[in-house]
């Protein structure tokens, strides 16, 4: 478990997915957070309550702050970063393997979560979960190595508690369990205000932009219900394996579902704390279908992580027991299996990978023609206002016509009669370039009566009437 085995998770978890892909971009909800940060660096309000726009996330907002200076070259700033935090999570994935199972069990658990086509999605768009697995599992990490360390672990969630809501709760318990191992009262004081740190960030945001403390979850509640999303505790029994399944695959399923059942009878004191977190994990996603907030399956990254972890201890986490263990025989056995399924999916699993690359480097080529037309010149800013065929190109021409997000309106909800009319050049475009097929779409998106073409390239055709 040395600093040279980290440094090869890290370069992997970065340079394989990036030497697959060679593509990546911003996703919705990141685009949008380049823009709020842009409009806090120009001095002005971000607009939270645009139509359909995503949940705001107070640190991806302020790296987008960060950013603005960059201007249009901040989104290639996200994709790096993300390939980063790619890496950052192999590496401590890596960690918490080595240290539970033994490094070979760590190395797998890599190669497992890195290979799954869900999270390479996610991570090629530069989604703000792939960061947030990072510092939950680093802050885990941190415990592993040094346990009751306190601060440093609130630390780490606490950052994760301004990406998702879900770290607050892991702060909440952390605190609990070191009040129960006994902190003294003025330390338990400090460490519950570092633990509270988070959500009232997040509040006090929302406040300052909208006037409502609570504007982010009443604001994910309505774009669910727009979105048609499955939302309610009795959606979960169904939803949580079927995502699960698509996230991690039944041969890794197998190899977790044995690999905490051995390490549970055999490893209990490694395990431990791999499955308090797994079960924190779930808590936190049946908290969040409480509250009324969408199902969906990037939700459970956290816990397919942990149980790639459990499925590298199923495979291989035998070597770790002593030689002449009569338990380590029975063991190997389990895992030899486990590796045959692995094995025999890689095929299916390289199929995927595959289709998603060549839709990653089909929608690349619609955003960069998007981005060439933006800066051609051809949008004047008297004209207005910018109608596009649906939601999605909204943040984008928002931030490169430097416009308010309202001044780009889907024609799917409002036929323009001026302005300028955004069309796709084919069917292909229109189809891989749709925000959601829930998307609200009243109207049929077409060219208005009395418009002019005035641009075009392989992608996108503009119209006119000024």
């Amino acid at each position: 478990m040395g600093r040279t085995s980290t440094i090869v998770a890290f370069a992997a978890g970065s340079l394989v997915p990036w030497l697959i892909f060679r593509h990546g971009f911003a996703n919705y909800d990141t685009f949008y957070a380049l823009l709020w940060g842009a409009d806090l660096a120009d001095g002005r309000l971000p607009d939270y309550e645009a139509p359909i726009a995503p949940t705001p996330h107070p640190l991806a907002t302020f790296a987008g702050l960060l950013l603005a200076p960059l201007g249009d070259r901040a989104e290639a700033a996200v994709v790096g970063l993300a390939f980063l935090a790619l890496g950052g999570l192999g590496a401590v994935v890596y960690r918490l393997g080595a240290a539970w199972f033994g490094p070979a069990a760590g190395a797998l658990a890599v190669v497992v979560l890195l290979t799954r086509e869900p999270l390479l999605s996610f991570g090629v768009r530069g989604y703000v979960d792939v960061p947030y697995l990072a510092l939950v599992l680093g802050a885990l990490l941190v415990e592993t190595r040094r346990p009751h360390a306190g601060a440093p672990v609130l630390a780490l969630l606490a950052l994760a508690g301004l990406l998702r809501p879900e770290a607050w709760l892991f702060s909440a318990a952390y605190v609990a369990w070191l009040w129960h191992g006994g902190r003294r009262r003025d330390e338990f004081v400090r460490l519950a205000g570092l633990a509270a740190a988070a959500p009232l960030c997040w509040a006090l945001s929302d406040l300052l932009v909208t006037g409502d403390a609570l504007h982010s979850l009443t604001g994910t509640r309505e774009t669910a219900e727009t979105l048609g999303r499955q939302t309610g505790l009795d959606a979960v029994p169904t939803i949580v394996p079927r995502r699960l399944g698509e996230i991690l695959r039944e041969p890794v399923l197998v190899a977790a579902a044995g690999g905490g059942l051995l390490a549970l009878y055999w490893m209990r004191e490694r395990a431990r704390a791999g499955i308090a977190a797994g079960l924190l994990a779930l808590a936190a996603f049946l908290l969040l279908a409480a509250a009324g907030l969408p199902i969906i399956g990037r939700y459970l990254l956290l816990l397919a992580a942990l149980l790639s972890i459990f499925a590298g201890a199923g495979a291989l986490g035998w070597l770790a027991l002593e030689r002449g263990d009569p338990r380590r025989a029975r063991w190997a056995v389990f895992g030899a299996l486990c590796i045959a399924l692995l094995v025999a999916f890689v095929p299916a699993q390289t199929r995927r990978i595959d289709r998603l690359r060549d839709a990653i480097a089909r929608q690349e080529r619609i955003r960069d023609d998007l981005h060439d037309l933006a800066r051609s010149g051809a949008f004047e800013r008297s004209c207005a206002p910018v109608a596009v065929p649906n939601h999605r190109p909204v943040p984008l021409l928002a931030l490169w016509l430097d416009r308010r997000p309202r001044e780009i309106v889907s024609a799917q909800l409002r036929q323009p009669r001026s302005g300028y009319y955004l069309d796709p050049a084919s069917a292909r475009v229109a189809r891989d370039f749709t925000l959601d097929r829930n998307d609200p779409r009243p109207l049929v998106a077409s060219v208005p009566p009395g418009f002019s073409l005035v641009a075009s390239n392989r992608s996108w055709r503009l119209y006119e009437r000024c």
